[in-house]
């Protein structure tokens, strides 16, 4: 593969995930003004909805600002995202993006499958490959940054167990059965359930579902509806929270743990329906990525780790104004 230095007289693409085709890179010189070479990056995650992506696109563009200078080069930051969850048109879009001379890709999958020999292609193409938020770690990407999902299922059983007192039963909101990072998830929510014998999962008690709000909130008022012993939800991502009065049991009768701590759902806290969320940095999914792959392009250095993990944050009804504030600069216009 040629080196970034090679490229001085062209300009260099480096993709995020994208869902578009780029202009590939051609002989053209294309420098700012200050005479720094052009890096595109392009942003392209699960669905362009989705409040976590919307933060992710944030860090991207805040780390291209800040980054750029660092690195002798001026980052154009593309957002690329599908408007709702295709895994084909992800694959699409890789394997569009590397024909065009794209450097750099990163893909949070929605299928790793369907997603992995798109990926394959690409690094056959020349192309940097790495993944975010949801891996495909069969396929050749040379990292994977985000959650480590198997710990993030286990953390969620953990506090699940603290909020009932180590007795229940319990019953797990399961998202997307092919998405692999909550198939890890749901894998830790049970690994974890074993160590707990006061507690049990209900029959049948794993629920998956289109992961829109109003059939994840559909799902679980249908299962508690049925299964009222139900005394606690392992939720593995909170789709259901991004909606107003979702939960239809009153405050605090059954105990809940969700993953994710977006705007929608620390209202939840506040009214006492939900007893505590575990953040991921999604803005640094964005930031994180650019630097990655900036340090991949320019510097030609490879992560100490193949497995970047990034550490989850414990959010409550006493933090959840912090949170708030958080959110209000990742949103910003």
């Amino acid at each position: 593969m040629m080196s970034f230095l090679g490229l001085r007289g062209a300009v260099c693409s480096v993709v995020i995930a994208g869902a578009a085709l780029i202009a590939s890179c051609g002989g053209e010189k294309k420098n700012t003004s200050e005479g720094r070479p052009v890096v595109v990056i392009g942003l392209v995650a699960k669905s362009q909805a989705n409040a976590v992506f919307q933060a992710a696109h944030r860090g991207a563009l805040d780390a291209a600002r800040e980054l750029g200078p660092r690195y002798g080069v001026e980052v154009d930051v593309r957002w690329m995202t599908p408007p709702e969850e295709n895994a084909q048109k992800q694959a699409d879009a890789i394997e569009q993006l590397a024909r065009s001379g794209a450097q750099g890709i990163a893909v949070s999958c929605s299928d790793a499958n369907t997603v992995t020999p798109a990926i394959d292609k690409a690094v056959g193409l020349g192309a940097h490959v790495m993944c975010f938020d949801s891996d495909a770690p069969r396929s050749k990407r040379f990292c994977y940054f985000g959650t480590d999902d198997l710990r993030c299922g286990e953390a969620v059983m953990r506090r699940l167990a603290v909020e009932l007192g180590e007795k229940g039963m319990i019953a797990i909101l399961a998202g997307n059965q092919s998405a692999p990072n909550l198939q890890a998830r749901v894998e830790g929510v049970r690994g974890e359930l074993v160590k707990h014998p006061g507690i049990t999962l209900a029959r049948n008690g794993i629920y998956y579902h289109a992961e829109t709000p109003e059939q994840a909130a559909e799902m679980v008022n249908r299962a508690q509806s049925l299964n009222p012993e139900i005394s606690g939800w392992a939720m593995v991502g909170g789709w259901p929270l991004f909606t107003k009065g979702a939960l239809k049991w009153p405050a605090g009768s059954v105990k809940v743990v969700a993953v994710d701590a977006l705007p929608p759902q620390l209202e939840y806290l506040d009214s006492g329906h939900v007893q505590a969320l575990l953040a991921q940095d999604c803005y640094g999914w964005g930031r994180r990525a650019v630097e990655i792959l900036l340090e991949r392009i320019v510097r030609n250095t490879t992560p100490a780790s193949v497995r970047i993990v990034d550490t989850l944050t414990v959010v409550t009804k006493a933090n959840a104004r912090d949170f708030r504030e958080k959110w209000k600069s990742w949103l910003k216009d």
